[in-house]
């Protein structure tokens, strides 16, 4: 890189590390100059100073520590410091330092998912989530485990099984020091405090706090037994039961 670009990333960096305005305008002024000697192409927007979509000038890589095209984008690196999260969902509290991210979050609260699969009904809100779905009508699984032979379409199952290997339990109990996970395994350990049971049979009013549970109870109604021994007739409506039975066969 060469000094006078580096002089000129650093100008900006430094400016607003030291709140010295005056400073900064003129860094700024300084970069503009820089540009219109046609080092780095840029066009005048009503918010400052916009990159075009042209090769960067020579000297300029990816390795340039957080060099700042514009002003907001240097805003938004500067909050990595300070932990400013200035954008805030009025429905909910969730803050951010990204106006992006407020405007994905949002969506939890409207319901918009623009974000269409086009070979089914499926919808996200989430280029990322729908890239995701994609892949399970492609049946490509690109996210691999480096420990284990585990691989998955969505890359954030991948994450929450790296767990397994790191034994990192993010997701902790308030009331007692039980830690899990994953949010949905704390959640059903919540309602062993509350004694809360939302899952009720329609057949016979039974309740349980876990959804797994449910759904194996309404087998005694249906008569289903879907985990089955291959080695005889036996099975069973509990997979744990056909592993303590498969154990009769071993010699």
């Amino acid at each position: 890189m060469d000094k006078t670009n580096s002089g000129v990333a650093m100008d900006y960096h430094q400016a607003y590390h030291t709140s010295d305005e005056t400073s900064s305008s003129k860094k700024l002024d300084t970069g503009r100059e820089q540009n219109k000697e046609g080092d780095i192409p840029y066009k005048e927007t009503s918010g400052g100073v916009e990159s075009v979509d042209r090769p960067p000038a020579q000297g300029l890589t990816e390795q340039t520590d957080r060099i700042a095209v514009n002003k907001s984008t240097l805003d938004l690196h500067l909050t990595t410091h300070t932990g400013e999260k200035p954008f805030m969902c009025k429905e909910c509290g969730y803050r951010t330092a990204n106006r992006t991210y407020l405007s994905v979050h949002m969506r939890s609260h409207t319901g918009v998912k623009p974000y269409k699969c086009d070979l089914c009904d499926y919808s996200a809100k989430t280029k990322g989530h729908l890239d995701d779905h994609m892949a399970r009508h492609t049946g490509e699984k690109p996210y691999m485990c480096g420990e284990c032979e585990y691989r998955t379409a969505d890359r954030s199952a991948l994450t929450v099984h790296m767990r397994k290997h790191t034994g990192v339990k993010p997701y902790k109990c308030d009331l007692c020091d039980y830690s899990a996970t994953q949010k949905g395994d704390l959640d059903k350990h919540m309602t062993t405090h509350s004694g809360e049971k939302p899952y009720m049979c329609g057949e016979c009013g039974y309740r349980t706090a876990r959804k797994s549970d449910l759904s194996r109870h309404m087998m005694k109604h249906t008569g289903d037994k879907p985990y089955k021994c291959d080695q005889c007739d036996y099975s069973s409506t509990d997979k744990g039961c056909l592993k303590k039975h498969t154990v009769t066969h071993a010699p």
